[in-house]
């Protein structure tokens, strides 16, 4: 799953880390990521960042191989708030969740100044639709590279092949991958060296972006409460996830010290 071959331009001890669950959560801030990103931009071309949080931390726990996953890009980045709040528990006082929706739109609104191109991969092409006319909308001169909303299925080799020629054929600085979790990270790691562009886990980002669905307000962001925001809009998918990752997380997070 995991290219093995693959050696990161940056060195990955510099990086502060929380280890939880197994997974090496990136020790940051929003600021800390955005100055981070913009020095090294060039340097990241190949690699990929984890959008992490309780589910996707749990779901590590339990699996070695998605552990791999997690920790083989250069950062898997805290977007669940109850992470942070661990890891500040562990020492690292400077730790606060960091989105990747946040991220996203941060990145956005600096595209126009920094020159970025960016291709958005998944998600339906009704809601890329709708994505880009907003882009265009609220970010008149953003370059945006390319939009692709692939099958809902595996791909064949070929097909495969077709596609990340395709991503790189339009030369994005960033590619923002929306496939849920945990397809989206398999996606990447597996394209890891073979996609030239910064690849990012953003799950339901297109979504919030495109007006299907509305975010937590931001005192509720603010207090870690989007999690509870997101139940009360879809209940039946997500109540047992919610329930059953969250016990867990609490138990050998925080109980156990995992």
């Amino acid at each position: 799953m995991k290219n093995s071959e693959f050696k990161h331009a940056i060195d990955k001890s510099s990086i502060p880390t929380v280890n939880i669950l197994g997974v090496e959560i990136a020790a940051i801030d929003m600021d800390w990521l955005l100055k981070f990103t913009e020095k090294h931009i060039k340097d990241l071309k190949g690699d990929y960042i984890c959008v992490s949080n309780v589910h996707t931390t749990v779901t590590a726990f339990e699996n070695p191989e998605y552990r791999d996953v997690q920790n083989g890009g250069i950062l898997a980045i805290p977007d669940g708030g109850p992470l942070s709040s661990v890891g500040r528990k562990r020492g690292a006082e400077n730790m606060s969740r960091t989105t990747g929706p946040s991220y996203m739109e941060e990145i956005l609104k600096i595209s126009e100044e920094k020159g970025y191109s960016h291709f958005f991969y998944g998600s339906t092409k009704e809601t890329l639709d709708k994505l880009k006319d907003r882009l265009q909308k609220d970010h008149p001169g953003i370059r945006i590279a390319g939009m692709m909303s692939p099958p809902f299925r595996q791909l064949g080799e070929e097909e495969d092949r077709e596609i990340t020629d395709k991503i790189n054929e339009t030369t994005p600085d960033y590619v923002w991958v929306a496939l849920g979790a945990p397809k989206q990270e398999k996606w990447m790691a597996a394209h890891q060296g073979k996609v030239n562009a910064l690849m990012v886990g953003v799950g339901a980002a297109f979504d919030y972006y495109a007006g299907n669905i509305k975010r937590a307000p931001k005192w509720m962001q603010k207090a870690n409460l989007e999690w509870l925001y997101r139940l009360l809009q879809d209940p039946k998918r997500l109540f047992t996830r919610y329930l059953v990752t969250n016990t867990k997380f609490i138990w050998h997070a925080v109980i156990r010290g995992k």
